[in-house]
């Protein structure tokens, strides 16, 4: 009984070996084509601190600098893509934006996600216009979803779309990604598994000595929008808020804040507001101004109008200590006259009881 199991045994591998030999190649176990492990290479201290890396240099003094990553994220129309064509632009040029300086004119490649052709064109026309500050030929060239064959734009979730973006990178020494809603289209949003794909092709952007700039979404919380594990690998994370008495109709006013800032510290970091206006001429000019100046003027504004001290922090979604501080140190240096109060009406005595 045994030896006719082993029999039928032996008849069953050989039928199998039989097909397996005449088999289609595409249908093997994908272990037979699996490549021999990568060479990971290890060094020592001693070989560490031997070794030669380039210097990071400053690209746009203070946060930017070669081999950088970073993030710029916002609510909707508030100035994410005015702000990030700044970025460009001086770094392009040279020149100078929202206080931040470029050391020399950078190539940047451009990737808009989102923008119909003309007002991409509108906006950077004026840009160029406003600024005295000339790019060098070549040095800032965009990809848009209008001039591509098809109007569609490589998306970096896939291989073919970050092999895409590769071959276009040319001279670029910054790439900027506005924004990643349109560029990454791919897995779930808030799971880290779908960022892993484009953080890899960031750190090999990294590793060649190029800097990516991400602009992206904030979610309903104010939060960047979708899983924190994007912020792991990133140098530098700028959010844009909109500032407690903006309107809809002032257009790209925001407050700049440092939520992660890799080496820098201090006034560097300090947070800021910039707002955009559009001059007679049509160029435009940005205004900046310090936030603490900017709190002030609105305590200032509100006890004028009326407000107690407990009724101005709730407005503006400050403690009631800070705003006694700011309305004090503003009295004491003139900037502040507080309303003087009004006497209390003598109580009217009740007649007595029959």
């Amino acid at each position: 009984m045994a030896a006719e199991r082993i029999a039928a045994i032996e008849e069953l591998a050989a039928r199998e070996s039989s097909w397996c030999t005449g088999a289609n190649l595409k249908n093997a176990p994908t272990h037979q084509d699996e490549k021999p492990p990568r060479k990971v290479v290890v060094v020592d201290a001693a070989g560490l601190l031997s070794a030669k890396f380039p210097p990071r240099d400053k690209l746009l003094k203070p946060w930017l600098t070669t081999q950088s990553l970073a993030m710029i994220y916002a609510p909707r129309g508030i100035g994410k893509t005015h702000m990030a064509l700044g970025v460009a632009y001086a770094l392009a040029s040279g020149g100078e934006f929202l206080g931040w300086q470029a050391t020399a004119q950078t190539p940047v490649l451009y990737l808009d996600g989102e923008m119909p052709g003309a007002d991409l064109k509108s906006r950077v026309a004026t840009v160029i216009a406003s600024n005295d500050q000339e790019a060098a030929a070549g040095y800032l060239r965009f990809v848009t979803p209008d001039l591509q064959e098809d109007g569609v734009m490589p998306n970096l979730y896939q291989p073919e779309g970050r092999e895409a973006i590769n071959a276009a990178l040319g001279n670029a020494r910054v790439i900027i990604v506005d924004n990643l809603s349109c560029l990454v289209r791919g897995g779930k949003e808030n799971e880290g598994e779908s960022w892993q794909p484009v953080q890899e092709w960031a750190l090999q952007m990294r590793s060649q000595g190029l800097s990516v700039v991400f602009v992206h979404h904030a979610g309903k919380g104010g939060q960047q929008r979708g899983t924190s594990k994007r912020e792991d690998v990133l140098d530098t994370v700028i959010a844009l808020r909109k500032p407690a008495d903006y309107e809809p109709d002032q257009g790209a006013r925001f407050e700049v804040h440092f939520e992660k800032a890799r080496a820098l510290y201090g006034q560097d970091v300090s947070p800021f507001e910039a707002a955009l206006t559009t001059l007679p001429d049509g160029n435009q000019t940005w205004a900046v101004r310090a936030v603490s100046d900017v709190s002030e003027e609105q305590m200032i504004e509100l006890a004028g109008l009326g407000l107690t001290m407990r009724e101005i922090g709730g407005e503006l979604g400050v403690n009631h200590s800070t705003v006694v501080r700011a309305l004090n140190k503003a009295k004491d240096a003139g900037r502040y006259t507080p309303k003087p109060k009004r006497a209390k009406k003598p109580a009217t005595p009740r007649g007595d009881s029959l």
